[in-house]
């Protein structure tokens, strides 16, 4: 019996959008695509695990013997799909090569795999071409069910409420990597297992969108973005960013912040079915562009979110996708003047069958701290 949240029939979508490429069977190693499929969440090792998903024959999930208990564990060994543990000395390669076909010919290794993996797998199918599993995967992927948004929403609370404890430890006087170290104790603390990411960039940092934790002393007056995320024990993830200034901000960056909640805010308001990815991003973009702030949105509006923090679809400017129901994404648009300060307000987006449901619900408007 498979849970909800993985369910068993994912494994026949899967089989179905493989066969539909022309794939006669997908190979699945340790990553986001192995969850989504099994819910085992498996160590990425030197040893071979692989989802071995023939389109016509029964799948199996090869582990190494040590790794078999947990895989049986998890939702997995729930899935009625048989799971082989090899031992040191097997040849895990041939193995995963006697469950398919001898006449195959196409096969999709899954896109993260390990190269070393991929080139094993190829020399145990010399005959097969390989291709990514990826064309197959990420249009179902992409498409969350109401569990997977449930996972998403709980996800997006328990950033909601690190985002409401930052005035605890953001102030003038501490470093970016004190008020890092914090924050992400309390990614823990509040609901995660894992924390994936802490941007706190404060002053001229705040400029670079992906700035790294330094030692720079956070300054009155200096705005600082606050881009944090991690990981549910569910595996499903969280992003989400706010800017905070400690005391008065230059007059020039409350202007800057307005028009870029105007831009985040009517974009959020604009998701629907049908809109292209394409769209939305300008959505905001020409009200930045009009407020000549242009050449300062240097980046997409925003990701997929799921099993990864970033995945499909992405909102980028030269993308017609239309969204569908299920896609859940972030919106993020970003004003940065180099060297001086630059702001991004960003919250995860469920499209609905009628618009689209914010899962961050703290305030957007500018955090003003003592």
């Amino acid at each position: 019996m498979a849970t909800p949240l993985f369910p068993s029939e994912r494994l026949d979508r899967a089989r179905r959008a493989a066969a539909a490429l022309g794939l006669e069977a997908l190979l699945i190693s340790p990553g986001a695509d192995l969850r989504y499929l099994t819910g085992y969440d498996a160590q990425p090792l030197e040893r071979l695990t692989c989802l071995v998903l023939p389109v016509d024959a029964e799948p199996c999930l090869l582990v190494p013997a040590l790794e078999k208990p947990a895989a049986l564990a998890s939702p997995a060994g729930q899935l009625g799909i048989e799971i082989i543990g090899w031992a040191e000395g097997d040849d895990p390669y041939a193995l995963a090569a006697a469950r398919l076909p001898r006449t195959v010919t196409r096969v999709g290794l899954d896109n993260r795999m390990w190269f070393e993996k991929a080139l094993a797998l190829r020399g145990a199918l010399p005959d097969a071409e390989q291709s990514l599993a990826g064309a197959a995967l990420y249009g179902l992927r992409m498409r969350k069910t109401n569990e997977e948004a449930a996972a998403l929403r709980r996800a997006g609370e328990a950033i909601d409420r690190v985002h409401s404890r930052v005035g605890e430890w953001l102030r003038a006087g501490r470093t970016e990597r004190e008020v890092g170290r914090d924050i992400a104790d309390a990614i823990i603390a509040e609901g995660h297992v894992r924390v994936d990411f802490v941007i706190v960039g404060s002053g001229p940092n705040s400029a670079s969108p992906h700035h790294e934790l330094s030692d720079r002393v956070i300054h009155p007056g200096d705005p600082v973005v606050v881009d944090i995320g991690g990981t549910t024990d569910q595996g499903y993830c969280s992003d989400s960013t706010r800017v905070y200034v400690i005391g008065q901000p230059p007059e020039e960056f409350l202007n800057l912040y307005e028009v870029l909640l105007q831009a985040q805010t009517a974009q959020t308001a604009a998701v629907r079915p049908g809109i292209t990815a394409a769209e939305l991003d300008a959505v905001g973009r020409n009200l930045i562009t009009e407020a000549g702030y242009g050449d300062y949105f240097i980046h997409r509006t925003g990701h997929g979110i799921g099993l990864e923090s970033h995945e499909e679809p992405y909102i980028t400017a030269d993308s017609d996708l239309p969204l569908e129901p299920g896609m859940a994404f972030s919106i993020e648009p970003g004003i940065y003047l180099p060297d001086r300060y630059g702001a991004r307000i960003e919250d995860i987006v469920v499209c609905t069958e009628d618009g689209g449901e914010r899962l961050n619900r703290t305030n957007r408007d500018l955090v003003i701290l003592p």
